[in-house]
């Protein structure tokens, strides 16, 4: 059921419009222009009202292209009217002309509304789970024509109007018509179809005309520095991602290997000129990379549309559209699609923490502050200079997770790494006393956005199962990665931020000191199961002058190989799912920058070539290994073997889960190789050793055990006498019967 048209109650006994009316129009001022243009009915019969600048003559058709009556100019501005020769109320055509020639278009205020009571009530409700098959440009046949229906959440504005190339960006054209339950203006504009630029104008509540704003559901942007929202067909590709979709909707991902690629897809390779790769030129070559190295998962930096590259998506303005760097919507369809076909999951990166305050985006949106706090001490962000979303408000909790939903949904992602969760738990977040409000219970917690989190993962792993959430949440705050039932935020993972900062902190001691650090490496063993966690060495440790994994590194450039592909090997027998950002597994020398690709020509050189060996193999046994992944976050998976050994800086456990052999992970990170060093180990018999990253191939020294050692009972316990090489990492399997 649509709400009835409304009627000129402000004409006159002969139908015309008043002259305010005119006026008001002309001006781009009137409230309700839908009361006053289009089809209107008058002692039994019908007149057509329409503002068509630049034209002398009007005649008005319809749709069938029968004539419908002549129009009379009431304005210079362009305002005609006149009677029309029809029995019943339909949309119309005009054909207009001047002294230059003649057009046609079709008058959009002879439409009723595409929305409905039901959107009305679901939308206020802020329970709409469809909201981007409503909001937004959509194009859709209505009422006989084809055309655009746009609709934009504004409830403080005076006028919102589309505009675009197709009105001369002349917001007196195309006003909408407000539905005032919900603050929603909507409007179908017929005869523009895909491709077409456009934005709203707003005026604000104070009458003030706002920057023309960019449409906060767009599902396509121009490429910066252009910022107009495009018209775009909704995705059309074909998947064939079947069977990786249901083994992950299947699975548990606790118990599954995932090794994810962190990808800057603006800098993980570019063309010769600079410029950047198309999502197919990406599948091309960003695919096939990533299942040779074998990881499970590419986790992209921000994709959304960003209007400023340094910020690497982190500030984006299009939460709904594929940035337009790297083509059209559809591609990143397609790569997706294609990451599915070979195995490879999709991770996005989502930034629901803030945004930016860029003249064209959310902002003051109708002049007030709509998406953010009016209050710069809950809306505003210290540290980024941007915007913080107000929780509290229903509207923008459910853009929020309708824009979770809809990655899922029409991009079949794998999952979401929610960006600066921390940011939004606290309200007091990099912030002094005095420049934060506390809750309601008067504490530093965001109540608000806690529920937030919550339902948002409450309805994507209610709606998608297969797909994961993980926190980026480098506090202490309790069950991140419980179910929302069980008091926790309901997330899948969560980044082990701490197991990020002691190791790189312990590998960057010499040596020699190491011994007094020995706790670095075994405290994170106390709170390892305390949530499902991922280790990241993401892209935040390789910037800002911190330099590359391989530059943190202590000691000379072979001792700095030999600890990084030992501190790989440690990570991947370490319980917790991997996370490594781009150029690492090839020992990246110079520092990341978005501005330039990953420097390629050092897999020519054998150091780096053989840690990118080394992880290819780590991701290798990872995989097929269940001790290595089953029992990532639980703590019946490890045990250790050699704890205290400060001394010798050697740390020694066992990994073990059902299904498969156990494995036990010994590491040495001194230069010094240990002869004769005996290891406990749980069961007697032969071990194999199924990586050394002391091997030759990977650029090590050769030392090792031959490929094999021999555990015997002795002395009340089961050990076996080894080499440990210098700066290194071994993994020994128990041999099958």
């Amino acid at each position: 059921m649509r709400k009835p048209r409304a009627t000129a109650a402000t004409s006159g006994p002969d139908g015309l419009a008043s002259a305010g009316d005119v006026a008001a129009i002309v001006a781009g001022t009137h409230g309700d222009p839908f009361a006053v243009l289009g089809v209107h009915e008058v002692d039994k019969g019908f007149v057509a009202r329409c503002f068509v600048p630049h034209a002398e003559f009007v005649t008005a058709y319809t749709l069938t292209g029968k004539n419908a009556g002549e129009l009379s100019k009431r304005d210079e501005g362009g305002f005609f009217e006149g009677s029309l020769s029809l029995r019943k109320r339909q949309p119309l055509r005009y054909h207009a002309r001047n002294a230059g020639g003649d057009w046609w278009l079709t008058d959009p205020y002879s439409f009723g509304p595409v929305l409905g009571p039901l959107d009305d009530y679901y939308i206020a409700e802020g329970s709409h789970l469809r909201l981007f098959d409503k909001l937004g440009a959509h194009l859709i046949d209505h009422e006989g024509a084809s055309g655009v229906h746009f609709a934009v959440w504004a409830p403080n504005a005076r006028r919102v109007s589309v505009v675009g190339d197709f009105n001369e960006w002349d917001g007196r054209r195309h006003t909408m018509r407000v539905r005032r339950d919900t603050g929603i203006w909507e409007l179908f504009i017929p005869d523009i179809a895909a491709g077409r630029p456009y934005k709203y104008e707003i005026i604000g509540p104070d009458g003030v005309r706002l920057p023309l704003k960019a449409d906060p559901f767009a599902f396509k942007s121009e490429l910066r520095p252009a910022t107009a929202s495009v018209t775009a067909l909704p995705p059309v590709h074909q998947w064939g991602d079947e069977a990786h979709r249901n083994f992950w909707r299947n699975a548990d991902p606790r118990r599954e290997a995932v090794s994810i690629y962190e990808v800057h897809a603006g800098s993980w390779q570019l063309h010769d000129d600079g410029s950047f790769l198309s999502w197919d030129e990406l599948a091309g070559r960003l695919i096939p990379y990533v299942v040779d190295t074998g990881f499970t998962h590419i986790e992209f930096m921000p994709i959304s549309e960003h209007p400023y590259d340094p910020s690497w998506g982190y500030q984006t303005t299009g939460l709904y559209a594929p940035s337009a760097r790297f083509g059209d919507p559809d591609g990143f369809a397609r790569f997706v699609d294609g990451a599915h076909r070979a195995g490879v999951g999709v991770i996005l990166d989502w930034v629901p923490a803030h945004f930016p305050v860029d003249a064209h985006g959310l902002a003051n949106f109708d002049g007030t502050a709509l998406y953010e706090h009016a209050d710069p001490r809950k809306g505003f962000h210290p540290d980024w200079n941007t915007a913080i979303y107000n929780f509290g408000r229903r509207e923008v909790v459910s853009f929020l997770v309708n824009n979770a939903l809809f990655w899922a949904e029409k991009y079949h992602v794998d999952g979401l790494r929610v960006d600066a969760v921390a940011s939004m738990l606290y309200l007091d977040y990099s912030r002094k006393a005095g420049e934060w409000i506390p809750n309601e219970k008067g504490g530093r917690e965001n109540l608000e956005a806690v529920s937030f989190l919550q339902r948002m993962n409450k309805e994507v792993y209610g709606h998608h199962p297969g797909v994961m959430t993980i926190a980026e949440e480098s506090t202490s705050w309790p069950k991140v990665s419980q179910p929302v039932h069980e008091g926790g935020l309901g997330f899948g993972f969560k980044w082990n931020m701490g197991f990020m900062h002691d190791t790189l902190e312990y590998f960057s001691k010499e040596p020699i000191f190491r011994k007094h650090h020995h706790g670095d490496i075994t405290f994170g063993l106390v709170y390892a199961f305390s949530e499902n966690f991922v280790l990241p060495l993401s892209h935040d440790e390789v910037v800002h002058g911190k330099g590359t994994l391989l530059s943190k590194m202590a000691g000379d450039d072979w001792q700095k190989f030999a600890t990084l592909r030992a501190y790989y090997a440690f990570m991947w027998g370490y319980p917790g799912k991997k996370l490594l950002f781009m150029g690492q597994e090839f020992a990246q020398r110079r520092e990341w920058s978005e501005a330039r690709a990953l420097d390629w020509n050092l897999l020519d050189f054998r150091a780096h070539r053989g840690v990118w060996q080394t992880v290819r193999d780590l991701n290798y046994l990872y995989r097929s290994r269940p001790a290595l992944h089953a029992r990532d976050c639980e703590p019946e998976g490890f045990s250790w073997l050699i704890v205290d050994d400060s001394a010798n800086s050697v740390f020694a456990w066992l990994r073990s889960a059902p299904g498969g052999n156990p494995v036990a992970v010994i590491s040495n990170f001194t230069p010094v190789p240990r002869d004769d060093y005996r290891v406990p180990l749980p069961t007697a018999g032969r071990w194999r050793e199924i990586i050394n990253t002391d091997a030759t191939d990977y650029g090590g020294s050769g030392k090792g055990n031959g490929g094999a050692v021999e555990a015997r009972a002795e002395g009340g316990g089961i050990s076996a006498t080894m080499l440990l090489p210098p700066l290194s990492t071994i993994m020994l399997e128990l041999a099958p019967d």
